[in-house]
């Protein structure tokens, strides 16, 4: 193998390793077979181009080709020539997939399961980085800029990861890039010719130079500190999306003063937990409280025109005593002091602290955990809730319809009204809601009118899948279809509420669910919820709940907010529940769609249900059945090539036969012998013999006579085993007379020699030497890589023939003897 290839499948390899983070964003390994697939093709394709001396430009070329073709294979669309051949429809499906994955990111949060878009996604990515490195590391013999790519997979898991990277992905691929470092060394040293000491010593290739054994000291040191370092700095084990600085979301744009931790993509994270197909407890949680209102997480109140997004809390730590809304309630808000002791499991990833609305004093938790009152969340930049046991006391407050008629408008300049009154201008969502409030003088009864509009008597359903509007607008696109599930409700009406001119937000948390056994509740996944508040002056946020009741288990409905969908009227008590058997979660992945029976996908306005997935194991079956004939080959042709030595016979000697003469009398006439057949079996033999000893790891000198070969064996290999011993002189005898002699040895059993040589060379021999020489002959092996590396040869020649004559006959040479006018 030639440096510049040695090089260029090192550079595939370093850009598998540097692609190891990735591990820490999908639930399994499939990306990376379809990867190892990909960059395969593509470092195949490059090998390809530089046998033929194609220029850079050509390479790159046949690089892509390559990139394209193995993204046909694993990503068929159905369309191929040859199940690999892309085709017009091939590229159209590949756009179909970018523009799913597009969707798909807002859907899932880590660890994502396997999804053809995104799947699709990153094995491109990781494509079109191995074509980087390749030109970087073989073309331009840049290898050191090749780390510039392989950050670029690095900065995928550090941005959307919810929680910190794992240090070792990073390691791994840093040994990618250092193996590509030290490989293009090598290969430059090589061309140096030998290398020696001071006191004249030879050097071998791989021993390391006083500079070399440095600077890979440092290259080891600067990859340990690279990963211990930011695991001993506070904030700084988080992803780059969890520490992004923001104000304290109050809407004065004044920085906070207690830390702020990371945007967290609530959504994302929620889906990601709704779409996993088995149910996982999350959280234990128990109160003293008869009927408790929904568990909060985390607040989504930035709307812009591609949906809610959360901002980043600020607050200041737990420790401190927290405010307490008991000292200050209006009237017609009845407050009540409870206790509550919650048990995160290892399955909930994320820096925010399942509470109930309004803690006013904590317990088991230090001061790495902060509050934001403006949100009401317990967060950390610092820490994680996986695994935390911790205690709190909280004020439930319960609101009469009449106080919140009651309650004023926030004035204009409220920073409450300035920032959670924030909207997108669109025409349709302001008709409706100008129709919806119309005669309406307080913000409670337009809150309600709002409220009231998502029922199933105008026509909305729950389901797990919404669907695709033509509007070019989510909101848009739900408002018309009328189908969707806890996170389009909550956020359609919070949208609908700020295009009344009433501050509004999106809540996301946990329901009580059905599994209580007295005050303790188990929390699953299946139980993650999104609802509104709504935000009245001098009383503060008041939750509604605009999803279907009975398509949720432990809904919650109130006297302010109602179930408009109850067969009859009724006024519930304040601290009444709903939570029918029957109905399924709020947003559980095996509910069924009532109206088209898709699976949910998504958490966003605009998300749409996918097609079921193909089931996966034939492709395992397939890949599994692949690789065992592959592996078959090696011993399936040297199974052929040992039964075609036998096909010849040996000849028998001559014999002399009676033959009737012309007057009746018999005479004798002797049969001769065909030599040339007579040494063909020999040579067949002989041949057989050699490979047998190759494949059992025994000395081949091919300097030696047949017959010095044939002693040596006697005496070292075969010492004590007298049939085999007698066998091996036989054939070595028949070889030398097959060279050298007019007449070859004729009369000699050839094949049984060979079984007596055969096995006696077995059972001498290990078991693993057995196993190889019956699964991978290395006989076979070493003739497939001389062969390869004769044709390569070959080809090299023959195109540098090929240019050299058309270098000869170039165009030039005509035009350089035109003669001058």
């Amino acid at each position: 193998m030639t440096p510049h290839r040695n090089i260029g499948f090192v550079a595939a390899a370093a850009t598998l390793l540097a692609a190891a983070p990735l591990s820490a964003i999908f639930e399994r390994w499939t990306w990376l077979i379809q990867a190892a697939v990909v960059v395969a093709v593509v470092a195949g394709s490059a090998a390809l181009s530089r046998l033929g001396r194609l220029p850079l430009w050509g390479q790159v070329l046949a690089m892509l080709a390559g990139l394209t073709l193995g993204l046909t294979w694993v990503f068929p669309g159905g369309t191929e020539l040859l199940a690999f051949v892309p085709t017009p429809a091939t590229f159209g499906h590949f756009g179909d997939l970018l523009q799913a994955s597009l969707q798909d990111m807002r859907s899932y949060g880590v660890q994502v399961p396997d999804v053809d878009s995104l799947l699709f996604l990153a094995v491109l990515g990781i494509g079109a980085v191995a074509v980087v490195v390749d030109v970087l590391a073989v073309g331009l013999r840049r290898p050191a800029l090749a780390g510039l790519p392989m950050l670029a997979i690095y900065s995928v898991p550090v941005a959307v990861y919810v929680d910190s990277v794992p240090a070792t992905p990073f390691v791994v691929g840093a040994a990618g890039y250092l193996w590509l470092l030290v490989t293009d060394n090598v290969d430059r040293v090589r061309r140096f010719g030998r290398r020696f000491t001071g006191e004249g010593r030879d050097v071998d290739v791989w021993e390391a130079s006083p500079l070399a054994a440095a600077g890979r000291r440092l290259a080891v040191v600067g990859v340990i500190a690279a990963v211990a370092l930011p695991l001993a700095v506070p904030g700084m084990t988080g992803g780059l999306l969890n520490n992004v600085g923001a104000g304290p979301g109050d809407g004065n744009g004044r920085p906070g003063q207690g830390g702020n931790s990371g945007r967290v993509d609530l959504f994302a994270a929620l889906s990601g937990q709704l779409n996993q197909s088995e149910e996982t407890d999350l959280v234990k949680v128990s109160t003293d409280e008869t009927a408790p209102f929904y568990l909060r997480l985390g607040v989504v109140d930035d709307l812009r025109p591609s949906g809610f997004q959360a901002r980043v809390p600020t607050g200041r730590p737990v420790t401190r005593p927290l405010p307490d809304p008991g000292e200050r309630a209006p009237r017609g808000v009845d407050q009540q002091r409870y206790r509550a002791s919650v048990e995160v499991t290892k399955n909930l990833n994320m820096p925010l602290l399942p509470v109930y609305a309004e803690p006013v004093k904590t317990d088991d938790l230090n001061g790495n955990w902060l509050y934001d009152p403006n949100q009401q969340v317990v967060f950390s930049n610092r820490d994680n809730a996986r695994g935390k046991s911790y205690s709190f006391d909280y004020v439930r407050s319960t609101f009469s319809p009449a106080a919140l008629r009651a309650a004023p408008s926030l004035p204009s300049d409220s920073p409450v009204m300035r920032q959670q009154t924030e909207r997108p201008s669109v025409p349709a969502v302001e008709e409706l809601v100008a129709e919806l409030v119309k005669g309406k003088s307080n913000d409670y009864d337009k809150v309600r009118a709002i409220y009231d509009y998502f029922s199933v008597e105008n026509g909305f359903t729950y389901a797990l899948s919404t669907r695709n509007g033509s509007s070019g607008e989510d909101i848009t696109d739900f408002l018309a279809t009328k189908v969707g599930y806890c996170q389009q409700y909550a956020a359609a009406m919070a949208w609908l509420v700020r295009a009344a001119g009433i501050p509004a937000r999106v809540a996301v948390g946990f329901t009580n669910g059905s599994k209580a056994d007295g005050g303790t509740y188990v929390l699953t996944n299946r139980n993650l919820h999104a609802w509104t508040e709504v935000n009245f002056s001098g009383i503060g946020w008041v939750p509604f709940d605009a999803t279907p009741a009975a398509a949720v288990t432990g809904s919650v409905r109130s006297a302010w907010a109602p179930d408009v969908d109850a067969p009859e009227e009724v006024t519930p008590s304040a601290d009444s529940t709903s939570a029918p058997d029957a109905a399924g979660p709020s947003a559980g992945p095996n509910e069924a769609d009532r109206l088209d029976k898709d699976t949910d996908q998504g958490l966003t306005l605009d998300q749409g249900g996918p097609a079921e997935e193909n089931p996966v194991w034939p492709w395992w079956l397939a890949g599994a059945l692949a690789l065992l004939a592959l592996l078959a080959v090696p011993a399936l042709r040297r199974s052929a090539l040992r039964r075609r030595r036998r096909v010849r016979t040996v000849t028998p000697a001559a014999t002399a036969l009676p033959v009737p003469g012309q007057r009746g009398e018999a005479r004798q006439v002797v049969v001769g012998v065909d030599a040339e057949a007579a040494r063909a079996d020999a040579h067949a033999a002989w041949d057989e013999l050699l490979d047998t000893l190759v494949d059992f790891h025994v000395r081949v000198d091919r300097t030696e006579t047949p017959r010095a070969t044939a002693e040596r064996l006697a005496r070292e290999a075969l010492a004590g085993k007298g049939d085999a011993a007698t066998g091996v002189r036989l054939l070595g005898r028949a070889e030398e007379r097959a060279r050298y002699a007019r007449d070859p040895l004729t009369d000699a059993e050839l094949q049984p020699a060979l079984r007596t040589v055969r096995g006696a060379l077995a059972a001498g021999a290990d078991r693993r030497t057995r196993l190889l020489a019956a699964l991978l002959p290395p006989s076979v092996l070493q003739r497939w890589r001389t062969g390869l590396a004769e044709r390569s040869a070959r080809v090299v020649t023959t195109s540098g023939q090929v240019r050299q004559r058309l270098t000869r006959w170039s165009p030039r040479r005509f035009l350089a003897h035109r003669p001058a006018r």
